[in-house]
């Protein structure tokens, strides 16, 4: 019990003393999300790994409750891929947007709200919450680090959890794998 109220009194700190139950806003400027999106299959050699950019919209911490929200814009993804061509580059951000894949005309908000928060050592938590992704909610868990107040993680899921059918080209030879990878630094507003 020692170890949870120390916990929480550190994070209460690290949100700029915030104990008062109020959500503390995330700095969307200066937090990152990507989602890394691999390759799979026999002839996989000749397809390409993803990088993905998921700017952060809006979030929000409450320390009292024990609670992380985020939400982005899913039209706002952006493929990265530096070593594709600025037409491949803009075919995969064509196809990553459509009703293929995240469908943003009929899905235009990717969420996450925590259900669960457990410690995981000094300066480290495990939490579970509920993606909702393409108007799908499905649980998710992921180890979080705070570091120089960021706190930085990563989380990894099924897309066809969501509804999504990984591409794949010549027969399923080159293909895109079905887990994908989000990396998160979050800041909170100060």
């Amino acid at each position: 019990m020692n170890q949870r109220i120390r916990l929480f009194a550190a994070l209460s700190l690290a949100c700029g003393g915030a104990a008062s139950g109020q959500p503390l806003a995330i700095d969307a400027a200066k937090s990152t999300m990507t989602v890394h999106v691999y390759k799979a299959g026999l002839l996989s050699v000749f397809g390409h790994d993803h990088e993905i950019a998921a700017p952060i919209a809006r979030g929000a911490v409450d320390v009292a409750g024990h609670t992380v929200e985020l939400h982005a814009n899913a039209a706002a993804l952006r493929v990265r891929d530096p070593d594709v061509s600025d037409k491949d580059r803009n075919e995969i951000q064509t196809n990553m947007l459509g009703s293929d894949v995240l469908d943003v005309e009929n899905h235009k908000e990717i969420g996450f709200r925590s259900t669960g928060v457990t410690a995981a050592g000094a300066g480290a938590w495990k939490v579970t919450g509920d993606l909702t992704l393409r108007g799908k909610t499905r649980p998710v868990s992921m180890e979080v680090r705070e570091k120089d107040g960021h706190y930085m993680g990563a989380c990894r899921f099924k897309i066809t959890d969501f509804g999504i059918t990984p591409f794949k080209a010549a027969g399923g030879a080159v293909r895109v794998k079905d887990e994908v990878q989000i990396e998160f630094d979050i800041q909170l507003a100060r």
